[in-house]
Formats: structure tokens, sequence, C-alpha cells
């Protein structure tokens, strides 16, 4: 405890002294998680110290709050912690450095929460360089070209899809499908320098097993989580999104390639929408709000190529399906927003086919400036035969099909157990981009051969 307090007498000797008076304003009212500040005329995206409540890490310094809006000459705040023990008339403390979030290399190898605060046992990460959690807003033209392969490690995405560096993609299922196996995977065996993955709106569960399973060994120093659990504040959720989205961008100023990889974009849409709703907002789409969704577009759009710096985001982002609707809202402004998306079947992770990829529903639309000629051709092939296959399933299934009737569903059915064979791959396997390709060529290379000899 000794050795404690004179690191921390240390740390405060050499502080820096904070120039000019330090705002504080009162707590007017609280509606929920929605405060009403008077005094406080701090600018939106700021946070504010509240004396007395609770905190959003329990240790009772007192709970954090954001600037979320205005209204009638009082500051807006949206509770970042619990409203346990908070009183009327609190005094709120405004904090330096709205809108800014602390980065660095220091950041590598750390698990934290939204704040920048670890959860990890370790102690603060020693940053002193700040981006802007908004992120800086480039301009069309400074965005380079997608034409560079993207190594993902699946050899489904890899060969049938083509993913690019600097693609923002999708993974798009209902709930248990295996999204976040997936989703793993990926984080676990993608060729990129570094990885940021912002875990937001999970269970807590699912995050303490991520750390465990991706914290560990050599690969550790590459990769930073941003994890904010289901049941902590919507804006709290909302801000681990923007936090993750700028250490990426931090890191792509530098040249650097970098996937960033979100779970689940569904979630941040239902944190925006709570915003939105508390603040008045009417529901619009199925009762989100326009900007919750305005909130997804402004998202996805931070990841990317840079011309400028030469380095890269390659962003990955989970959608769930709420009752397995593929016309939801979310999925609807994901999918016309990114560059792709895989779309995982329920149905095919019934049959334990793992992963449950739907080929034919999943789309990248960079696979033509990123594979080879004869890759896409093969891709093409062996796409046209899955689609064969799956729509005459029940007719097949029922022996109402006579062979030689439809050649391509005949050559499908001939070459099923192949295709079955190698659309899937167990947990914990990484198939490289290579190996990829060169295995659709074979495959594609007996499906022609097969072809020729029957004809």
């Amino acid at each position: 405890m000794l050795a404690e307090m004179q690191i921390e007498l240390a740390r405060l000797r050499y502080a820096a002294p904070q120039a000019g008076p330090v705002a504080t304003g009162r707590v007017l009212s609280c509606d929920g998680g929605l405060l009403e500040v008077t005094g406080l005329p701090l600018p939106i995206g700021s946070l504010g110290r509240i004396a007395g409540g609770g905190s959003a890490s329990g240790e009772g310094e007192g709970a954090l709050a954001e600037v979320v809006g205005f209204r009638g000459g009082h500051s807006l705040m949206m509770l970042l912690g619990d409203t346990q023990l908070l009183a009327p008339g609190a005094q709120v403390r405004g904090l330096a450095a709205p809108g800014m979030a602390l980065v660095g290399n220091a950041l590598l190898g750390r698990a934290l929460d939204a704040l920048g605060t670890p959860i990890d046992g370790g102690p603060p990460p020693g940053c002193t360089e700040t981006w802007p959690l908004a992120g800086k807003r480039e301009g069309a033209l400074d965005r380079a070209s997608v034409d560079t392969p993207f190594d993902c490690g699946v050899r489904a995405i890899n060969a049938l899809l083509g993913m690019g560096r600097g693609q923002r993609i999708g993974i798009m299922a209902g709930s248990g499908v295996g999204k976040s196996v997936l989703f793993e995977q990926i984080a676990g065996h993608a060729s990129a320098d570094i990885t940021v993955v912002a875990m937001i709106g999970e269970r807590a569960r699912e995050v303490s097993d991520f750390v465990a399973r991706h914290m560990q060994g050599p690969g550790r120093g590459r990769i930073v989580v941003v994890a904010v659990p289901a049941d902590h504040a919507p804006n709290l959720r909302l801000r681990a999104a923007l936090y993750a989205s700028a250490i990426a961008e931090h890191f792509r100023a530098q040249g650097k390639s970098v996937l960033l990889m979100l779970d689940s974009l569904t979630r941040v849409a239902h944190a925006a929408r709570e915003l939105g709703l508390l603040l008045g907002e009417p529901g619009a789409a199925r009762g989100y709000p326009p900007s919750a969704l305005a909130a997804l577009t402004r998202l996805i759009e931070r990841a990317g190529n840079s011309a400028r710096s030469g380095g890269a985001i390659t962003g990955v982002y989970t959608v769930l399906a709420d009752g397995d609707d593929m016309d939801d809202p979310v999925i609807d402004t994901a999918r016309a927003i990114l560059d792709g998306h895989v779309v995982l079947s329920r149905d095919l992770a019934q049959r334990g086919h793992y992963p449950a990829i739907d080929v034919p529903a999943s789309l990248s639309r960079v696979m033509d400036d990123v594979a080879p000629a004869d890759i896409v051709a093969a891709a093409r092939g062996v796409r046209a035969l899955i689609a064969a296959r799956e729509s005459s399933r029940d007719l097949v299934m029922m022996g109402a099909y006579r062979a030689g009737t439809d050649v391509q569903l005949d050559s499908a059915l001939r070459f099923s157990a192949a295709i079955d064979a190698f659309l899937t791959q167990e947990r914990g396997e990484s198939v490289t981009l290579t190996d990829s390709l060169d295995q659709l060529r074979g495959l594609s290379a007996d499906i022609a051969a097969a072809g020729a000899a029957h004809a």
C-alpha cells in the first residue's frame, strides 16, 4: 500500500497543473440515465464527473457522464455508470480534452473499456498521443482503391468471396449460427500488422474467453481489445465503437495494415437507438430513429485505405439478424454501405456444416479487383453448382429427380462431397490465401475434367 501511495505521489509531483478555472454544474433532474445539468456549458461529447454517485468501475470516485445534447439552456448528460447514490443538486465537474481518446503503442496487448481503463488487471497504459473519438474526416479522393488481396485464414472466404486490404465486410446471421466463432477465427488467423477488436454489447463471458484465448503468446503484442458488455450504459457501448475506430485510425496514419473487428454492429445500433429515443427522437424504421442508422454509416465509413499514409483499415463487422430477418433495418443499412457480406445459414449450421456460410447469398464487391481472372471464373462456377444443389435439395431428397435432366445439377450432385469438404473447416484451423486458391483451382479442374468426360 505504501509503495502504491509513493508512486501516486510521484506522479502528482510531475503532473502539469490544469490552467484556468474548472467548469462545474449541478444535477437538476434525473430521468433514468439521462441527467439535466445546469451551469455546465460543455460541448457535446465532453465528460463530467458527478460527486457522490456510483462509478462505472465500482470504485466510488464518482460517476462519469457524457454530454449528449442541450435543452432550455441546460446540458443533457448520459450516465456512464449507475444511478445509485446519485442525489439532487450533486456537483458535476467538467473534465478536460472533450471528444479525444488516448492512443499509442502502449495499447498493444491490452484489454480496455470504452474510457481507456484497463480491464485486464494491468497498469494504465502510458499513452501520450490523442485522436478524435469521431475520427478525422477525409475527402473521398483521399481513399485509395481496394486492389490487394487480404488473407483472413478462412478457405471459403479466401477463395469464393475474395477479401481485399481495406475492404469493409459484414458477417450476417441470426443468433446461435456460429457468427462469434467465425469472428474469432478471423481475428486469430488473419494477416495484418495490428488487430483491433471491439466487443460491444456481448456477454461478459465471451469477452473473458476471447481475452484468454487470443491475448496470450507471441501474437499478443499486435492486438488491442476494447470491450463493453451488454449490461453497461448505451452511450458507453457506442463510445467503445468510436474508441476502437479511433485506435485503428491512429495506426493507419502510421502506414500500418490494421484489421478492425467489431462484434456487433447491431448492438451499436441498439445503443444509438436508446440514446435517440431518450432525447425525444421519433422512431422511424421499426423503432430505429434516423440518427441510429446514420451512426452506423459514419462508423463503417471510417474504415478503408488511406492514400496519404499508405495504411489500411480492413473492417469486419458482425450483424445480428433479429429473428433471422435479413430485411431488418440494421442489416439493410449495413449491406448498402459495406463492400461485401458473408451470410450464415441456420439450416447449414443445423447440419453440422462449419462455417455455415451461405455462399450463393454472400458477396464481395471487390473480388474482381483483388483476385486473378481464373480464380474469379472458378469461384463463379463453384457458386453456381452450390446454388443448383441447394435449390433442388428437397426434390433430390424426395427421390423425385431423374439423373440426366439437368447437367449442372448432375455435376453438383457428383461433386457434392468434394464441395462440402472444400467449404468446411475445423474450428481453430487456418488455411492461407495461397492454399485456398490452389485448392479451388484443383476442385475446379476436377469438375471441368468430369464435365468433359461426360460430354
